[in-house]
């Protein structure tokens, strides 16, 4: 039967560039997102844009903005970004002073595709005191609000660093999103958000919150284990990096996670 009315998102998270040469653990941020963003095109190359949910550098140094610059100069199609805990406001938009950002000085905006409004919204708190965990605030929120009150008629898939629920990592649940509550109940107001894309955790995970499906992606670079006790919200494994691809269609919204960079990975058939 096939998908009428289709349009491509490319999706990247968690990104953690880093100053030219370094590294986590022995990866290379800037080639793992480069690796990932090339499969991106070669295989998506009718994508509409692309969104990076946040934490787009490990340390928010305007060396590591100027890295991901670099990486994404040549790129075709309309990049859209927003922040992580690892970000910092002002180096971003040093280093991208076309970037989005709303009338209070976030880096959010609205993108409408058709029958589909893209929310993009920003979670990065920088008071010393949250300690990696986001926030939204009462200004976010109401941006959020807005978004949704003159969405007419369309739905909405919203993106966002932090996930609005738990995962079940007890490290991770801890720096989640603080204000989650208050996020849902702008949500339960309009009843138009179909999907919510996030990142943080280094891992694919698929669940819901107020009754709306979460995709959590993994990262280009580094990813999360199972978290068992012990282990804290540093703990990384070196798995194939990813990137998501979200199906926006008369019919709905689909969302694919794709690994990259599989070692010895090649096409099979079977009968």
């Amino acid at each position: 039967m096939g998908l009428t009315g289709l349009r491509k998102i490319l999706v990247l998270t968690d990104l953690h560039f880093l100053p030219p040469g370094e590294r986590i653990g022995h990866l290379d941020p800037d080639a793992r997102f480069r690796a990932a963003l090339a499969h991106a095109l070669e295989h998506h190359a009718d994508a509409e844009r692309i969104v990076l949910t946040g934490d787009l550098t490990h340390h928010g140094a305007p060396s590591e903005y100027a890295q991901l610059r670099a990486a994404l100069k040549a790129c075709p199609l309309p990049v859209h970004m927003t922040l992580g805990n690892h970000d910092r406001r002002a180096a971003f938009f040093d280093a991208f002073p076309e970037a989005a950002r709303d009338k209070d000085g976030f880096a959010q905006e609205i993108i409408d595709s058709g029958d589909t409004r893209l929310i993009v919204l920003d979670t990065l708190s920088e008071d010393a005191e949250v300690q990696h965990a986001g926030l939204l605030g009462p200004q976010r929120l109401a941006f959020l609000d807005k978004a949704l009150a003159g969405a007419s008629g369309r739905r909405a898939v919203a993106f966002m660093h932090h996930p609005p629920m738990d995962v079940g990592f007890d490290a991770m649940d801890a720096i989640g999103l603080l204000d989650r509550e208050a996020f849902l109940e702008v949500l339960s107001r309009h009843g138009t958000v179909c999907q919510i894309m996030a990142g943080h955790v280094h891992r694919s995970i698929w669940s819901s919150a107020g009754g709306v499906p979460v995709c959590v992606l993994k990262s280009p670079c580094h990813q999360s284990p199972i978290m068992v006790a012990g282990m804290d919200e540093h703990t990384s494994v070196d798995e194939p990096g990813a990137y998501g691809l979200i199906y926006l269609h008369d019919g709905g919204v689909i969302v694919h996670s794709e690994d990259v960079d599989v070692p010895g990975r090649r096409m099979l058939s079977y009968t």
